[in-house]
């Protein structure tokens, strides 16, 4: 066993100048035993149709990492603009959100 002391890597990452931003108010979360997958899409009113503009595949642990990141940016953020408010009706958050929106079928083979 090394009891040499861990050496922290650092890595550049590069945000090009004309990246687009996509907007997303729902997410689908599904997972298999090796990887967690995110779905992302745009839910408006009145529009009964909504499709998945980005698709996040990423491992357990990273899946982990990112709540944490999340968790700690929204304490920060209710610190400098107060508690963010839930609905407080029964059901899951998107049906609280949604009603009645349906996952999407997957495309058949």
């Amino acid at each position: 066993m090394s009891n040499r002391p861990s050496r922290k890597q650092k890595i550049n990452i590069e945000m090009p100048s004309d990246i687009e931003a996509t907007y997303a108010n729902f997410a689908m979360i599904t997972h298999s035993p090796s990887e967690i997958i995110i779905d992302f899409a745009r839910v408006l009113p009145n529009t009964p149709k909504s499709k998945v503009h980005a698709r996040i595949v990423t491992t357990p642990m990273h899946a982990k990492l990112l709540l944490k990141a999340l968790t700690e940016n929204l304490e920060k953020y209710e610190a400098q603009f107060g508690e963010i408010q839930l609905p407080s009706g029964g059901g899951n958050l998107a049906q609280q959100f949604f009603g009645g929106v349906k996952p999407p079928h997957p495309p058949e083979e």
